[in-house]
């Protein structure tokens, strides 16, 4: 016998072929047990090759349990759909099994309807009413990223009676990473926070009210993205209490929970600036679905690129005199198009992160103009260099170089202030700044060329 380690079990390759054969043969336990054994990475994977057909036949040979647990592995518009698909009765069955906030985040962003079928078929009425308020937080707001698992205790208690609560009841607090208690009234109104070593620390019959820290940090249940950031930015809080209006403790949001949806906000950025655009895209959705987000914003482009291409028309016999010309004019345009779009990056960042407001136009003039000036001027060196070598000829050099400094200087200028603007005029400026920058630096950047070159037409012949 051979005295080797047994290798560990290979991770499924291709996990949506096991689900088809499942069910190509119908084989419901089968298709629970094959399910059950992958990971959340895995489900994923399969989920994205199957149809949307075959998803909701594998999510039906699922318990409501099993069912939930997948949804929750899955992106959140693959498990909005398959909701969607359901009828209101299976889908109330496995929103019951999701946590609170995970359930309100899909019914959300269902339908109206379709949302509130689901809430109808909920067998506990209080609880429905509970996911409908909050459904009624944005999912970026204090109350929509907050998790309501938290350590409250009346102000009355004594450090004793916290401590021997907690003790008994270890095992569902354990799953809460409980590093601060919460005082509360008799009507759940935040009194004080309590650290943990001041519990452990403190003589047992001392009141928990005379060590706790009163008036403590806390947000709003509507406080929106930008303004949490930037109280987590100001101090080194793990978390703070969410209180509604009249001061009553709903939940606790994290320093993570702020920070991913930070981070989700700039992937959405990025997706509505690439031109993906009707919320998030997976190549699993319907071919004609994902054309028609994408051809939203590509048809319209047609128009904004024959403006810019107008602009050489004009200059026609100055590009017939100097070909080489036509050389330049998609480099320049690029150039310059590459720099106002790190402008945009970084003013939609600053944005959705609550840095600068959209009236702060000077601050972003003054330090987006100076950077112009320095990366245009060097950028404009090179190229116009290597122009002047490659024809032997320092007056084209001295075009194309001339015509990137400009053209760097405006770019950077429109993509700092464009978003700024957008977003005062209540305009998404992810989704409308590229195609504004694109066409204004191609049109003044081929203007700027052909301009100077039709100015020194003589020696560039």
């Amino acid at each position: 016998m051979s005295n080797e380690l047994a290798a560990p079990p290979p991770e499924h390759e291709r996990p949506w072929e096991e689900l088809i054969g499942a069910l190509e043969a119908d084989d419901a336990a089968k298709i629970a047990e094959l399910v059950d054994a992958l990971t959340s990475e895995e489900a994923r994977r399969a989920f994205s090759r199957l149809s949307s057909d075959d998803q909701q036949r594998v999510v039906a040979a699922l318990s409501p349990e099993q069912a939930a647990e997948l949804l929750e592995s899955l992106p959140e518009a693959q498990a909005v759909d398959l909701l969607g698909e359901m009828d209101p009765e299976t889908a109330a069955d496995i929103v019951e099994q999701l946590p609170d906030n995970i359930g309100a985040d899909l019914l959300q962003e269902m339908d109206e309807v379709d949302s509130e079928a689901v809430l109808a078929e909920l067998d506990d009425a209080d609880e429905a009413d509970h996911l409908r308020e909050l459904t009624g937080y944005p999912w970026d707001s204090a109350g929509g990223l907050m998790t309501e698992a938290f350590a409250a205790f009346s102000v009355t208690h004594s450090v004793g009676q916290v401590l021997q609560e907690l003790s008994e009841n270890a095992e569902d607090y354990s799953d809460l990473d409980v590093q601060y208690v919460y005082a509360v009234s008799d009507l759940g109104e935040l009194r004080g926070v309590l650290r943990l070593r001041d519990l452990v620390l403190t003589p047992r019959l001392r009141k928990i009210e005379d060590i706790m820290i009163k008036e403590p940090a806390s947000v709003q249940a509507l406080d929106d993205l930008p303004k949490l950031v930037g109280i987590f930015n100001e101090r080194d809080y793990l978390g703070l209490p969410v209180l509604n209006e009249a001061g009553i403790i709903q939940g606790v949001i994290s320093r993570e929970a702020v920070n991913d949806a930070a981070a989700e906000h700039l992937a959405e950025d990025y997706l509505h600036a690439s031109g993906i655009v009707g919320g998030e895209e997976l190549r699993s959705m319907p071919m004609k679905d994902r054309a028609l987000r994408r051809l939203s914003w590509l048809a319209p482009n047609i128009i904004l690129n024959l403006v810019a291409a107008s602009v050489i028309a004009m200059y026609e016999d100055t590009i017939q005199a100097v070909i080489a010309l036509a050389v330049f004019l998609p480099i320049v345009s690029d150039m310059s198009g590459c720099s106002g779009n790190q402008a945009v990056a970084v003013s939609i960042r600053e944005l959705t992160l609550g840095l600068i407001r959209p009236s702060e136009f000077i601050r972003v003039v003054w330090k987006e103009g100076i950077l112009g000036l320095i990366n245009g001027l060097v950028l404009g060196i090179l190229l116009g260099s290597i122009a002047a070598i490659w024809k032997s000829n320092v007056w084209l050099g001295l075009v194309i170089g001339s015509a990137l400094w400009l053209n760097t200087i405006l770019s950077v200028l429109l993509g700092g202030l464009v978003p700024l603007l957008l977003k005062r005029f209540k305009i998404d400026p992810a989704l409308a700044s590229g195609p504004i920058l694109t066409t204004c630096t191609d049109m003044c950047g081929f203007f700027l060329v052909l301009n100077l070159a039709s100015v020194v037409l003589a020696k560039l012949a």
